[in-house]
């Protein structure tokens, strides 16, 4: 390929880089996003204080803290991570995330001793898991977030009986649910929910 044509603009590209209001557009949704993350973070910081001891004490200290970023697979994403206990080995969190032109998502992400501690216990949420169209991550990166087969796979098409042993047989947990990008204006209560239920699955 030659110089020329790497630089060559589509009709389309040359009419986005010509128009600030696509770009404009785009940083006031990212703006919505990161008060709606607000709103929800509010929402989850209040549960866990009116319910002590729902999170190990080191896991419950930690502040939330929201992230964004512009390249996840090559478009923007925001987190709202809370509790967020990244200790190498061992990680104990609850990842909100918003994924350009894709969903929201709510991750319980467990490795080392979290999910040595947990894993029974989730285990024993197989029905609830399945009720609740959870996803199960199925990769050996767990820092992969999307939804297709190689990551993640819906809880329901595992057994009662393996889902323990596959649980035993990884290193770390992730359960993962999504909020359709057109509940938008159900988001915050719906994400809010998301939390409490991924915090019941320790229980």
């Amino acid at each position: 390929m030659d110089s020329q044509t790497k630089i060559h603009l589509s009709p389309f590209e040359v009419q986005l880089v010509t128009d600030a209001q696509w770009i404009l557009t785009k940083n006031g949704v990212l703006r919505k996003v990161l008060f709606l993350l607000g709103q929800v973070q509010d929402n989850v910081t209040e549960y866990t204080r009116l319910h002590p001891g729902l999170f190990p004490s080191d896991v419950a200290t930690t502040s939330p803290k929201i992230s964004r970023g512009e390249n996840y697979r090559g478009l923007p994403w925001l987190v709202l991570d809370y509790p967020r206990y990244f200790e190498k080995g061992n990680i104990f969190a609850i990842r909100i995330m918003f994924w350009w032109a894709n969903y929201f998502s709510v991750t319980l992400h467990l490795s080392g001793r979290h999910k040595e501690r947990y894993s029974n216990a989730i285990a024993k949420h197989h029905k609830e898991l399945c009720k609740d169209e959870i996803y199960w991550c199925v990769n050996s990166d767990q820092w992969d977030h999307h939804f297709e087969q190689d990551n993640y796979l819906p809880v329901q098409q595992f057994s009662a009986v393996e889902f323990p042993h596959l649980l035993d047989n990884k290193s770390f947990l992730k359960l993962s649910s999504r909020v359709p990008l057109s509940q938008w204006d159900r988001a915050v209560e719906l994400l809010s929910g998301g939390f409490v239920k991924t915090a019941g699955y320790i229980s």
